[in-house]
């Protein structure tokens, strides 16, 4: 994997001498370190689509998951105070606990947070299943994130299954209710991994901070749906941080919103 900060290492052969270095780990726990001395929840959101806009393949993402993705992936996880995801992506991913290893955990303890993130689930509805991954395959219970209008018995078979509940609003869970939570409970560095619901509620009340898009290599066509959608047009000016390249055409980008940091 490489940077791509000029336009010519788009056309560089391998083996050129001036081709940019490989990145190592560290040189990516640098390129997507979350601003210093935060005050209130930085909210970032990682995607991966098809070159044709495509946010899955045959209903889930995995199919468009190359080695540098992954790569990211995990490290943007090891990087964050807390895993957001809606329900719809919980259920439709089968998302199971944050997987970490001896020597990531560390790093998270020398950096000052928990040796493993938990996942949050947005669910205005609480409809989730407590013999799901979510609740059996995790080492730190999954905070459910949901409103006054979930069946409670529901809700107490979830808290029995080992979640963290929360009420956090009276109808759907807004981006200020979630943020809000996120505040109380000091968890600031927020990855967001979809889906497009939760992504575009954020992006219609202006609480994403940043994006990172990872362009697969790949055309898929079909009905696959957009990384973001919402009932309205909300533009949100972006600034380009970086752009990463790895040899099999995969795109890796970071986009800051204007002003943000």
């Amino acid at each position: 994997m490489h940077r791509l900060d000029i336009a010519t290492y788009f056309t560089r052969p391998e083996g050129s001498g001036d081709r940019p270095d490989r990145l190592t780990d560290d040189d990516l726990r640098s390129l997507y370190g979350y601003p210093v001395g935060l005050d209130r929840p930085w909210v970032r959101v990682n995607f991966v689509s098809s070159l044709d806009g495509a946010v899955t393949v045959d209903g889930a993402s995995a199919g468009l998951g190359t080695p540098a993705d992954k790569r990211v992936f995990g490290l943007l996880r090891e990087l964050a105070d807390a895993i957001v995801v809606g329900a719809g992506t919980a259920r439709g991913e089968n998302y199971g606990g944050a997987r970490t290893s001896d020597a990531r955990a560390a790093r998270r303890r020398s950096a000052g947070l928990a040796a493993v993130p938990p996942i949050v689930v947005v669910s205005a509805s609480g409809r989730l299943d407590p013999a799901s991954r979510l609740f059996t395959d995790t080492t730190v219970p999954p905070v459910i994130l949901t409103s006054e209008r979930a069946d409670p018995a529901h809700l107490a078979r979830l808290r029995d299954a080992g979640g963290d509940v929360e009420v956090a609003a009276t109808d759907d869970v807004s981006a200020a209710a979630l943020l809000a939570v996120l505040q109380r409970r000091g968890l600031r560095r927020v990855l967001c991994e979809g889906g497009p619901g939760l992504f575009g509620t954020l992006i219609a009340e202006d609480a994403v901070d940043e994006l990172c898009l990872t362009a697969a290599p790949l055309l898929v066509a079909g009905p696959a749906g957009r990384i973001a959608g919402s009932a309205r047009t909300d533009p949100v000016p972006m600034t380009r941080a970086h752009v990463l390249g790895d040899d099999d055409g995969t795109l890796l980008t970071r986009w800051v919103r204007a002003g943000a940091e």
